[in-house]
């Protein structure tokens, strides 16, 4: 049968290993996202919202060609259809955790939708009304209203259409290895700028470190869930834990990892050769 104790044991080993050599790349992403973030940190939230949609579908459309790519090459399927469901509906969907809900969750556990005694206040000698008026001025404009962006709702013929440019891409030629490290950075991108669409918080040390963790979760789960967890589900684990290998199949990741080797490698035709 094929869902035993012995396959599943193998394919989420596959799977852990993926997570695992994923984890330094992505802690990269997430320290130029803080970067990031540092530099457009007084960024009026109208323009953090327009760079968000500028990110956002493009990080659907790597995705895609990622996830597409990546049930393609171990599934080894010719049928567009199917290969068409597995990346729009796996681009989508977590994109859409990475660059949306994620944030805004961590926003709201962090308070960075809270502005500061100060930030409300500079000026201590303004009298109640005038304060009263700013007040009013912010609520009617909805620029400190806490919100989640959906791209998938709020901008769908933009999400929608980059997701299906990017399995066509996939499906014709599937490579995992400039597509994957460009979309965790746009990830980190997109993250970043929703998070300072709703931030009314300083910059201080600990809400920096709280961001650096929201980015690193944001980009990390649901990236490598969208590229490996997602599409592997569906094809058979042909990869041993081996430490090196040339695999034509897996060269086209965008770094290396201990369990590249499959049966079709020509890891040992060497060694077999000369005994």
């Amino acid at each position: 049968m094929p869902f035993d104790q012995e396959y599943m044991k193998e394919k989420l080993k596959h799977i852990g290993a993926e997570l695992k050599g994923h984890a330094p790349f992505t802690i990269f992403g997430a320290v130029v996202g803080l970067v990031f973030m540092l530099i457009f940190r007084n960024i009026a939230s109208e323009k953090a919202s327009a760079m968000f949609e500028i990110f956002h579908p493009a990080h659907v459309l790597l995705s895609a060609m990622v996830t597409a790519s990546m049930f393609e090459l171990h599934r080894k399927v010719n049928r567009f259809l199917l290969v068409l469901v597995v990346g729009v509906v796996g681009s989508i969907g977590i994109a859409s955790l990475s660059d949306s809900v994620i944030p805004y969750i961590g926003e709201t556990l962090l308070g960075l939708d809270v502005p500061t005694h100060a930030d409300i206040h500079q000026d201590t000698e303004q009298d109640d009304e005038a304060i009263a008026d700013e007040h009013n001025q912010t609520d009617a404009s909805g620029g400190s209203q806490h919100r989640i962006h959906l791209g998938f709702i709020e901008d769908w013929q933009t999400v929608y259409l980059a997701a299906i440019i990017g399995v066509i891409i996939a499906y014709f030629l599937p490579r995992t290895k400039f597509p994957h490290a460009g979309h965790v950075l746009l990830s980190t991108w997109a993250s970043s700028a929703h998070i300072l669409m709703n931030m009314n918080s300083e910059m201080t040390a600990s809400v920096v470190t709280g961001i650096f963790v929201i980015l690193f979760m944001a980009v990390w789960l649901p990236c490598c869930i969208s590229d490996i967890v997602f599409p592997l589900l569906f094809v058979k684990s042909d990869i041993e834990l081996v430490s090196v290998c040339e695999c034509s199949e897996h060269k086209h990741h965008s770094h290396p990892h201990e369990h590249e080797h499959s049966d079709d490698c020509k890891h040992d035709q060497n060694d077999t050769g000369q005994s």
